[in-house]
């Protein structure tokens, strides 16, 4: 455990089982989608949520419940190479960012899976190009 982390899971399941359901519901089905775009994708639990990496860190899923020098409501999906990615929409925020950029999700109904599978897509071409 560190000052920003109170909590120290041991894998999935502690996770998991720590999640409330409206966050489980949707980091379970974030979680099915990079597997789906990007097969053969590694995952492990970083900063005690799921992080997914090739080469290198591609993305990952945090809870709003598992605390980082606080919570938040929701569920946010992050691009660690973010800054990388067309987003000419604003979909991703950058926040005070530089690098990673994040899209927060209140409910399962408001993940646009499409737009997220787009870019899953790019960011494996850029982890891919930036070995």
């Amino acid at each position: 455990m560190n000052k920003f982390q109170p909590v120290d899971f041991q894998d999935f399941d502690d996770l998991y089982a720590f999640l409330p359901d409206h966050e489980l519901k949707m980091v379970k089905a974030l979680r099915a989608l990079v597997y789906e775009c990007i097969p053969e994708i590694k995952e492990k639990l970083s900063y005690n949520v799921p992080f997914f990496r090739l080469h290198r860190n591609i993305c990952f899923i945090w809870p709003g419940s598992v605390p980082w020098g606080g919570t938040f409501e929701g569920v946010q999906f992050g691009f660690t190479k973010g800054h990388l990615l067309a987003n000419e929409d604003g979909y991703l925020d950058a926040g005070k960012r530089k690098y990673v950029r994040i899209r927060k999700f209140q409910s399962l109904e408001e993940i646009d899976f499409e737009k997220l599978r787009l870019l899953l897509f790019e960011a494996q071409i850029i982890d891919t190009e930036t070995k």
